[in-house]
Parts: structure tokens; C-alpha cells; sequence
């Protein structure tokens, strides 16, 4: 019994002793270290461009199914640009955090990417879909969610494109 507590106290010792020199100890530059904390750091996906950032999101969200879904995920992109709730740039807007698909802007797209450049050149000049209007969400169709503010707008390209509206809103527009 002894002998365990003595080596439990030497072992806590030692691990107090080491962390010590760790934090107080020389710092060694191994000419790795600056690479190290880069590959760590925050993405920036700016250099990708406002046009590759807009084809990657059009790419991985609308399941590539049809024109008019590319045109509604691009609309939905520009409008949040356009919102002071949103960052302030297409590839702010698709970086954002859990609000599009996930690796939207480092996997690889496959196949042919011409008409999806042009529907963002377009997208870029001032093209929107007509029935997004100012909507800024969407989902995958055919879920359905509990929530009273999701004024929904349109359903293209596997996505149900959706407003939310507060309660003072929804009151007036009764009326």
C-alpha cells in the first residue's frame, strides 16, 4: 500500500516537474513549427474567389439536378450577402459555420463545371430566381419542421427554399 502511494506520488511529481520545464523551459525552433500552427489555423477562403465559392455552394447544394435549383441556391447566396446579418461576401457567406454542406469549399467537384461558371457569372451580374424573392434559408425538400416563422417560397433542385418572418410579420400581412 505504501509503495502505491509512494509511486502515485512520484508520478504526480514528475508530471508537475515536467510540465513545469515545459511551460518555463527554451523554446526550439525545429523550422516546423510555423508550418504546423498554419495547417492548424482557420480557413481563408478568400483567394478561392467569389465566383468559385458561389459554383461550390450551387455545386453541393442543389444536387446538381436542375438549372433552376443552381439558380435558387445562388439566389439564396446573394441575398445573405446582401443582409447585414450575413457576412458580407459570397465566400463569407458559403464558409459560414454548419450553415452550408459540409467541405462546401475543399472537396473536389467532378465533371464538367462550364454551365455552372456561367450560371455564376450571371448569378454574380445581378441574376436571381424569381421565386426565392428574399428568402435566405433552405433545406432539403421533404423534411418538414415544427416552426411558425419558415415562410416557405419555393421548392427547386431538392431544396425547399424558405423566409423566416417574425411575429409582427405574419400579424400584418393577415390583415
Amino acid at each position: 500500500m505504501r509503495l502505491k502511494l509512494l509511486s502515485r506520488s512520484t508520478v504526480i511529481a514528475a508530471a508537475a516537474i515536467g510540465l513545469t520545464a515545459c511551460k518555463t523551459g527554451p523554446v526550439i525552433d525545429d523550422g516546423f513549427s510555423s508550418v504546423v500552427k498554419a495547417s492548424y489555423s482557420k480557413p481563408h477562403f478568400g483567394s478561392l474567389g467569389a465566383r468559385n465559392c458561389l459554383m461550390r455552394a450551387m455545386y453541393f447544394e442543389s444536387i446538381r439536378s436542375s438549372r433552376e435549383g443552381l439558380l435558387a441556391v445562388g439566389t439564396v447566396v446573394m441575398n445573405r450577402v446582401e443582409s447585414p446579418k450575413f457576412p458580407s461576401t459570397v465566400c463569407g457567406v458559403v464558409g459560414q459555420r454548419r450553415q452550408f454542406a459540409p467541405g462546401v469549399l475543399t472537396r473536389k467537384m467532378r465533371g464538367n463545371q462550364e454551365e455552372l461558371a456561367q450560371l455564376a457569372d450571371a448569378i454574380l451580374a445581378g441574376k436571381r430566381h424569381p421565386g426565392v424573392k428574399r428568402a435566405k434559408f433552405f433545406h432539403q425538400a421533404g423534411l418538414s419542421f415544427p416552426y411558425k416563422n419558415m415562410h416557405y417560397v419555393l421548392e427547386a433542385g431538392g431544396n425547399a427554399f424558405y423566409e423566416k418572418r417574425s411575429r409582427k410579420k405574419r400579424r400584418r400581412r393577415r390583415t
